[in-house]
């Protein structure tokens, strides 16, 4: 089931996704919140930090789990998912960092931080609610299309089109980093509730197949049309292209 708000433009989206993730925290104090990294969820971090700094919401019981992390990057660099989270987020608000979970890009074995970050997630008992942006080949995460849904953490080579837009964060193209951590759909999917966001006139394409299009592993968000409790938030122009 997805649920469509429309927004007015990207202030408007990031308020309304704040406000559910507010909720969500003062309905549930110790929530299990998965996080997204990328340009689109900064505004929400922004308002959630807003909110706390003020007094409203309280962060000291949240734990979260993030979605992905580059291979390669330890936390310390500035491109680094974990240094995203904490500057964007963790060391705005009351959280305690010992709460929050990033995959390892440093980890020496994949298949061991794979594993490893499988568990983490089902030893929190799985998700309250996951943000999510979406790529413009529809990736989630860093599900890139492909021929199956991959259900669990896995190493993933990053495709041109990811590789290239990433590539703006970074001094030079051969800087970014060509492999990735990501959770699995399946760990996406096992969530409570699923929010995704969308903003500008590039995601309008990627939207119109998510909300008209099929079913199917080549547009990865697709998937979350099987989910029982999906909410969209996109603004105007992210939404031109639907009927």
């Amino acid at each position: 089931m997805l649920k469509v708000i429309r927004a007015r433009d990207y202030k408007d989206m990031s308020r309304k996704a704040a406000n559910i993730i507010s909720a969500q925290v003062i309905l549930k104090n110790d929530s299990v919140l998965g996080l997204a990294t990328g340009s689109t969820p900064i505004g929400i971090y922004n308002t959630l930090a807003h909110w706390c700094d003020k007094g409203d919401l309280d962060f000291s019981q949240v734990k979260t789990v993030n979605l992905d992390e580059y291979v390669g990057l330890d936390g310390t660099h500035d491109q680094s998912y974990r240094y995203f989270m904490n500057k964007n987020l963790f060391n705005r608000v009351n959280i305690d960092i010992n709460n929050t979970n990033v995959p390892n890009g440093k980890a020496e074995n994949a298949e061991e931080e794979c594993e490893r970050y499988h568990n983490v997630i089902e030893s929190m008992g799985g998700i309250d609610l996951q943000l999510l942006g979406i790529g413009n080949n529809g990736h989630i995460g860093f599900n890139e299309p492909s021929d199956v849904f991959e259900e669990k953490v896995h190493k993933v080579e990053l495709t041109e089109s990811t590789i290239q837009a990433n590539s703006r964060l970074f001094d030079s193209i051969d800087d970014v980093p060509r492999f990735a951590y990501t959770m699995g759909i399946g760990e996406i999917m096992s969530a409570k509730h699923i929010l995704i966001v969308a903003s500008g006139k590039a995601k309008a394409p990627i939207i119109k197949e998510l909300i008209e299009g099929p079913v199917t592993p080549q547009v990865p968000a697709s998937i979350l049309k099987f989910h029982g409790n999906v909410t969209l938030i996109a603004d105007e122009e992210a939404l031109s292209l639907v009927k």
